[in-house]
């Protein structure tokens, strides 16, 4: 009896098990089912963007060009192209500053046929002057009743005939007197001029009616004219009873070839005259504050020279530049609130013997030299030659300078 419910015992046990086993399997299966449902489907678009970003990516990495990545540069190498980039505006600009050049040529010929005015041969620039790049324009402002100070200028520091080719050349430099007309169109005063270029060929005219109160307005058209003419470096305004040492200029401005914007004189800032019947008197002196104000900082007028790109500028804007009565005034008010440098170099403005003659022997040879108390040499028609005589470089001077 006992071994009866022992054995009964034994197989409900037996059955328990595989039943337990048989559910556990089961169990194990559903779980497993819903532990691996698909999920649900990604919405319409989604799945192709991910894939194009991850392509996108890759292409990336594969042109080494992934931003995530630490790209260094070697130095020279960021050298070199900061100094192409230097050469390329480098080169821009001298691109602007000719076409500035040929826009005031095309000005000025646009002037001349609108007023009626006959058009120089020079303004037509013929292709050998429009190539031909020089140091320096030197315009002798004079008059019509300067006759005496310009031979006496050909006569010491102007060369003359087939040497002021020869300078214009090889060293080029050109000189020219610089007039305008008279009131009369074809005038007495004309013909004399005419009559004496055709003597000498030396001489630039302008499209001005010539007079005192009229200086401002000639500076003016003398380097819109100038600028249009020659390409050059500087260009240069000095008075026809001024000594100048030709080779001393050229090598003083040659220095600062290196800046584009310069205004090289003898700078000065003298009072702004109020009182009628004064030399110099101010018409416009309010405009400068309360009386006993002085101008700012400017060339005195005896001789300056300005570079290209302030040349050219004076050509562009000239219908707008303000004319004060005095023309140095004048030409410093122009650069007024320009990015220009200012040369102060009193070698410019040098006084006649003893002054210049004292610095010649001690090596300083002055550019300029003329009495303050005359504005100019007193007397210079007949004491420059005594003035060139102590205080010139030298004839060979000019001719064994390289610029």
């Amino acid at each position: 009896m006992s071994w009866k419910n022992s054995n009964s015992r034994s197989l409900v046990s037996k059955q328990l098990t595989m039943f337990l086993c048989a559910g556990c399997f089961f169990a194990g299966m559903l779980f497993t089912d819903r532990m691996w449902a698909e999920p649900e489907p990604e919405p319409k678009g989604l799945s192709s963007i991910q894939t194009g970003t991850e392509d996108e990516q890759l292409q990336v990495v594969a042109d080494g060009c992934d931003p995530r990545l630490d790209v260094r540069r070697d130095s020279k190498d960021i050298i070199r192209e900061v100094s192409k980039t230097h050469n390329a505006v480098q080169t821009l600009d001298k691109t602007i500053s000719n076409l500035e050049m040929e826009l005031a040529a095309a000005r000025a010929m646009q002037d001349s046929i609108l007023t009626g005015s006959p058009i120089s041969d020079d303004l037509m620039l013929p292709e050998p002057i429009k190539k031909r790049k020089y140091l320096m324009v030197v315009g002798i402002n004079t008059a019509f009743s300067s006759r005496k100070r310009r031979d006496s200028v050909r006569a010491t520091w102007m060369p003359q005939g087939d040497k002021l080719i020869k300078l214009e050349k090889e060293k080029g430099i050109i000189m020219r007197f610089v007039i305008g007309h008279g009131a009369t169109a074809g005038g007495i005063l004309d013909r004399a001029i005419e009559a004496e270029d055709r003597k000498h060929g030396d001489f630039l005219r302008l499209e001005h009616i010539e007079g005192y109160l009229e200086l401002s307005a000639k500076t003016k058209t003398y380097f819109t004219t100038a600028v249009a003419l020659w390409d050059a470096d500087f260009y240069v305004k000095v008075d026809d009873d001024v000594h100048v040492n030709i080779a001393t200029l050229g090598a003083t401005l040659a220095k600062h070839r290196v800046n584009p914007r310069v205004y090289i004189g003898c700078m000065k800032s003298g009072p702004v005259l109020a009182h009628k019947g004064v030399r110099y008197h101010e018409p416009e002196h309010w405009k400068f504050g309360e009386e006993g104000n002085k101008y700012f900082r400017h060339a005195t007028g005896q001789l300056y020279a300005i570079s290209k790109d302030l040349a050219t500028y004076i050509s562009i804007n000239q219908h707008v530049l303000h004319k004060y009565v005095n023309e140095d005034v004048s030409l410093g008010s122009w650069f007024i609130g320009l990015d220009v440098e200012h040369i102060d170099d009193r070698r410019l403005c040098c006084g006649t013997p003893p002054d210049c003659e004292w610095k010649s022997q001690a090596g300083n040879i002055c550019v300029a030299s003329f009495d303050w108390s005359c504005s100019g040499i007193c007397r210079s028609a007949d004491r420059i030659k005594e003035v060139h005589r102590r205080c010139g470089e030298g004839e060979d001077a000019l001719w064994n300078t390289s610029f």
